[in-house]
């Protein structure tokens, strides 16, 4: 072939792309032929796998704060012990620092699709032995903590895979969307999980809930089945502690991604007890009954502005310097506990319980998209699971540090330490890229690059 007719072709080739461009915008015109922006939480919805796994997730995440919210409840009705609720919530907490990064492992290695139907499965069955126990007059506590224990271990590898399968049913320029859209799904959930339980909890007892959070399960098993996902990168060449601990080697190698670990474990551990803590403030400060319908509008304020935060970063702040965010939301987030800390008034203290909420998951969610922006598929459930421990394992640690501090020093100061800290990392924390590509290209030997089933 002639360089003339080389050249030929490639205009031919490149008039072909820009045409199947062209239709895959076209495509893209929704509701009154307005163009769906790339990386914004629309963009996110417009694949049909994401949106179906993302509604059966929904579903089952209601159905598990339901059974969260009324164990207390029902472990301390039966029992009369702080401490053998305290015991139920280390049972279903305590697994997410043991046994994450198993869990990360496990993601990374075998098909995430499968491992979250089989872990489903396991946390329906428990959940139905839960609900067994409740319909006895003395239920044995020991077996109920185990149980408990059981379903803890499950969300232990549930979590890791889910986090690390989100991002890959979109493309990677609408990641952002998608993880805005996760963070908000777990806020959505955390309000209306705990007011359907309430009203159930009062009207049908503690044994029906747990059932109805059960059945809730069948919906993430449902979304899941019959769906193509991709498929895991798997490594080759390495032994199986080696890939255990390969999400701590991989935030080793990238300054970026430690320092969004770092920074998370921070901002759990020292500001984020307020969403523990928030009966002692609404009793203490407020004057409020933790019973009371004043305090369950303060919460859902506090949850609707975490709701916000979480959407606002893959809607009008979509395409913003997202390291900025992060900055930006400390910040915020450091005034606005501290203005919320010193409130004595009901009526102030629901709009500053809204901005905390903002402040809280809009940096959360801007902090989660640049860490997963940094990771290539082959080590994101291992990288997630640390995540997991920095963000969820974490904040009841401190809430177990803050609590008695509270009551020696008040809840105020307690509080008021904690925005401090959140002013000095919007100072000190910059997770600015220092390189553009992702972790995990060329990091590991070997490693097979990621297919589509």
């Amino acid at each position: 072939m002639t360089e003339a007719e080389s050249a030929s072709a490639r205009s031919t080739t490149d008039d072909e792309i820009e045409a199947g461009v062209e239709l895959l915008v076209e495509d893209a015109i929704i509701d009154g032929d307005q163009p769906v922006r790339r990386g914004g939480a629309r963009a996110a919805f417009s694949y049909p796998t994401f949106r179906r796994v993302y509604f059966g997730a929904l579903l089952s995440n209601i159905g598990s704060w339901m059974q969260t919210v009324i164990l207390g409840a029902f472990i301390y009705h039966q029992t009369g012990s702080a401490t053998y609720v305290a015991l139920g919530t280390l049972a279903q907490l305590g697994p997410l620092l043991l046994f994450s990064i198993p869990g990360g492992a496990i993601a990374d290695r075998f098909d995430r699709r499968t491992v979250l139907m089989i872990v489903s499965v396991e946390q329906l069955l428990f959940s139905l032995g839960i609900a067994a126990l409740g319909t006895q007059p003395s239920p044995n506590m020991a077996e109920l903590l185990a149980f408990i224990l059981a379903i803890g271990v499950g969300q232990a590898v549930y979590a890791p895979a889910y986090s690390a399968l989100i991002p890959t049913l979109v493309d990677r320029k609408d990641m952002a969307g998608a993880i805005s859209l996760n963070s908000a799904n777990m806020n959505l959930s955390r309000v209306i999980g705990p007011a359907i339980g309430g009203v159930l909890y009062a009207t049908v007892g503690a044994s029906w809930v747990f059932v109805g959070n059960a059945v809730t399960y069948l919906f993430i098993i449902a979304a899941l089945w019959g769906v193509q996902l991709p498929r895991v990168a798997i490594e080759v060449g390495e032994s199986r502690l080696r890939r255990l601990f390969g999400g701590i080697r991989a935030a080793r190698r990238d300054p970026v991604v430690a320092r969004c670990l770092c920074t998370m474990v921070l901002f759990s551990f020292f500001c984020l007890p307020v969403a523990v803590l928030m009966p002692v403030l609404a009793h203490n400060s407020l004057g409020l009954n933790e019973d009371s319908v004043a305090y369950g509008l303060l919460y859902a304020s506090f949850g609707l502005g975490a709701v916000v935060g979480a959407l606002s970063i893959g809607t009008f702040l979509h395409g913003r310097d997202l390291a900025k965010l992060v900055r930006i939301g400390l910040a915020g987030y450091a005034l606005s506990l501290a203005a919320f800390s010193l409130i004595r008034q009901p009526g102030f203290a629901y709009p500053a319980a809204f901005l905390v909420g903002v402040c809280y998951f809009g940096t959360v969610t801007s902090l989660s998209t640049v860490l997963q922006q940094r990771l290539d598929d082959s080590v994101r459930g291992r990288v997630m699971a640390l995540w997991i421990m920095a963000f969820g394992g974490t904040v009841p640690i401190g809430a177990i540090v803050a609590g008695p501090l509270s009551d020696l020093v008040g809840i105020t100061t307690v509080l008021l330490a904690g925005a401090a800290v959140s002013a000095v990392l919007a100072i000190f924390a910059s997770v600015a890229p220092v390189h553009a590509a992702p972790l995990g290209d060329g990091a590991f030997p070997g490693t097979k690059r990621p297919q589509s089933e």
